[in-house]
């Protein structure tokens, strides 16, 4: 199976929709679809406060701006499937792929639940009444809608719920640590190279409007290769925003 490889700058919800387009198995198909098309929580009466759209991966430590969950979900996949490719190629191991990226699109999507917007320092915090963790919510939540064992095991493995029993949990487990990791590294470098901003400006929300504004991958290639046109955009925003 050959997934469409796509030119990422802010990747959207249909970014991931493309993803699901190429799972075979129409049962694992609708699933995903199932969650993309209606991802509130059944378990519960609490209401998200933000949009999954918008919604960071992890507020101060991992693709912290908006839409930061997508973009991370979406790097999970492709990382999870390209591991796929070289495990069966170097050990003989055969995944399903389907599970694999069913898993890496589902395993974080009710972080959204967790966070709430940071109206202080920009960004997004957690907020104080939620009482569910996200690893916790999909497996409760897809045991209620539609309860695929070889899924619900997958899920549970990716954060550390149950030992690895499947192969598929096992690589989005190392995808997710993977892009977590990068995006951890990669955001302190950027963090780092504004520090002497940090007393006339939220760094957190000037960053969070130029990543909206230019892309993700425009700041870190910036961050990476290009620091005085970085602090020049961000002394740009920062004055406007200020005014």
């Amino acid at each position: 199976m050959k997934i469409r490889c796509l030119t990422v700058n802010n990747v959207s919800m249909q970014t991931i929709r493309k993803l699901v387009d190429n799972i075979e198995s129409m049962e694992i198909k609708s699933i995903v679809e199932d969650f993309l098309r209606n991802p509130s929580l059944g378990i519960t009466d609490v209401q998200p406060l933000i949009n999954i759209e918008d919604s960071p991966a992890a507020p101060r430590k991992h693709h912290f701006y908006t839409g930061g969950l997508l973009v991370h979900t979406y790097s999970v996949a492709r990382i999870a499937l390209t591991l796929s490719e070289v495990f069966n190629e170097v050990y003989g191991l055969k995944v399903n792929r389907d599970i694999v990226i069913a898993t890496a699109i589902l395993h974080d999507i009710y972080k959204y639940y967790q966070y709430a917007p940071d109206n202080v320092n920009g960004g997004y915090k957690l907020r104080e009444d939620w009482y569910l963790s996200h690893d916790y919510a999909i497996v409760a939540e897809l045991s209620r809608r539609n309860p695929h064992d070889k899924l619900i095991r997958a899920l549970s493995e990716v954060h550390g719920q149950a030992p690895f029993s499947t192969i598929e949990g096992l690589i989005v487990h190392l995808a997710d640590s993977i892009d977590a990791r990068l995006g951890e590294i990669l955001q302190n470098m950027l963090i780092s190279k504004l520090r002497e901003y940090e007393k006339n400006c939220a760094i957190y929300k000037v960053l969070d409007v130029l990543i909206k504004k230019h892309g993700v991958n425009r700041i870190i290639s910036l961050t990476l290769e290009n620091s005085d046109e970085l602090k020049k955009l961000f002394e740009q925003e920062c004055k406007s925003m200020t005014q």
